[in-house]
């Protein structure tokens, strides 16, 4: 899955593809480097991050998924949102998946839009919001606590006729580094949910900053985290390189292929 920020002030690619030349280009080359899905966002959650109205957001995120569905007609377009009412008009525009950061605690008719939509959903776990969840973010059991987080979530989304479930567990989501390690070491845990598992590390602080190097210098980090997330039964990874996670992809299905 690559991604596609159309926002300002993203960590990594805030501001890059303002103008429908750049939006293009960065799609057909993430396309050309193996993505099966484009993750579009317009409302950045990084740590600390602005918060913007919903009409802002729409007013970003609309038209780009209008113009790719334009330029890739069969193009398989995730919205990346917790807002309801930006998840339907992005899915009546051309998407055909929702990727939650908040699964649904940000937007409590999120899972019955869900539900009317028929979609496949991606929900990742986050404690607190964007704006705070980097203040001492606090777990007895941070893989057990997440767990059950899913199977509650999941059970609600079933009785209301949603099948088609994607976990992410949230790498820096309200998490300290040694919590991310310890959701990295024990993701095969996750495929227990029976729904496919995501994870989104591209060049996260929990990468860089152990390295003591800038968020341009972790894409090798970024690679072997996602080889490792692969040999511990991750189905998406969701990266803003798309070429050396495609590769990593490809040797994990060797290493399967020959075990």
């Amino acid at each position: 899955m690559g991604i596609l920020n159309i926002t300002p002030d993203s960590f990594f690619d805030g501001g890059k593809y303002n103008n429908p030349i750049a939006i293009i280009t960065q799609v057909e080359k993430m396309l050309s480097e193996g993505a099966t899905f484009i993750d579009v966002g317009a409302y950045s959650s990084r740590p600390g991050a602005k918060h913007i109205s919903e009409a802002e957001e729409l007013d970003r995120i609309l038209p780009v998924i209008k113009l790719l569905k334009s330029e890739f007609s069969d193009l398989l377009i995730s919205v990346d949102t917790f807002r309801s009412s930006i998840a339907k008009q992005c899915v009546l525009n051309g998407a055909c998946m929702v990727n939650d950061i908040s699964a649904g605690s940000m937007d409590l008719t999120m899972f019955a839009t869900i539900a009317e939509l028929q979609v496949p959903y991606i929900i990742m776990h986050m404690q607190g919001t964007p704006q705070n969840m980097h203040n001492n973010p606090t777990y007895n059991d941070v893989v057990k606590e997440i767990l059950y987080y899913f199977s509650q979530k999941i059970n609600e989304l079933h009785s209301l006729g949603v099948n088609d479930v994607i976990t992410d567990v949230g790498f820096g989501f309200g998490k300290t580094i040694a919590q991310n390690y310890e959701l990295l070491k024990n993701l095969s845990l996750f495929k227990n949910l029976e729904v496919p598992t995501l994870v989104g590390l591209s060049r996260k602080s929990m990468l860089y900053k152990p390295l003591e190097i800038t968020q341009n210098e972790a894409l090798n980090a970024t690679t072997s985290a996602n080889t490792i997330a692969l040999l511990n039964k991750t189905n998406i990874l969701r990266v803003h390189d798309v070429k050396e996670a495609f590769e990593a992809v490809k040797i994990v299905e060797q290493l399967n292929n020959h075990s």
